[in-house]
């Protein structure tokens, strides 16, 4: 007697069933999740950062320094449209946009490597969460980290030294997501 494969009856879902799957997880999600970009100055990138903060339901994408706007027509390349579901506003510098968001309410968690970084992992992103990025060249500037409550990076292994700062952001905000939704 043959083994059914599991394989043969695996669809991909039509696109309602990928609304109902979306609904339910928006069910689960009670925290606010924020987003500080700082100085992210090449299109491409703020588009794919604007698209994940979309797909996992940031709510509002603070901007500061030189941050290239949503409204930069070639954000929306990569983007696709989503720029209009993610509100924002540029804030100032790091530290006027970190005071705007401990202002609304939410604890800054700025991705870097620093000396007292903890692993995303272990990461305090429990709660309503704000996670500060920095540019592309140079990270978070002193300011955003003098600024933030807390610093964490992304474990690697390989023999690159850093992702690129819209992979980065993507890997972020869905631990942060994650560990909400496995709480």
């Amino acid at each position: 007697m043959s083994t059914p494969d599991p394989a043969q009856g695996r669809r991909q879902l039509r696109p309602t069933d990928v609304k109902r799957l979306n609904r339910d997880w928006r069910r689960r999600t009670g925290a606010r999740l924020d987003l500080l970009v700082e100085s992210v100055t090449q299109p491409f990138n703020m588009g794919s950062i604007i698209r994940s903060a979309a797909v996992f339901g940031v709510e509002h994408l603070w901007l500061a320094g030189n941050a290239t706007p949503p409204t930069h027509r070639n954000v929306a390349k990569t983007a696709l449209g989503t720029d209009r579901l993610v509100s924002w506003e540029h804030a100032g510098t790091a530290a006027e946009a970190a005071a705007a968001v401990r202002k609304a309410g939410l604890r800054l968690v700025a991705v870097e490597l620093t000396a007292d970084a903890v692993p995303l992992h272990e990461a305090p992103l429990d709660g309503d969460v704000c996670l500060a990025i920095g540019s592309e060249d140079h990270g978070c500037s002193p300011a955003l980290l003098t600024a933030a409550d807390a610093v964490t990076y992304i474990p690697q292994i390989g023999r690159v030294g850093s992702l690129n700062v819209a992979v980065a952001t993507a890997i972020a905000l869905a631990e942060a997501r994650r560990r909400e939704w496995s709480a």
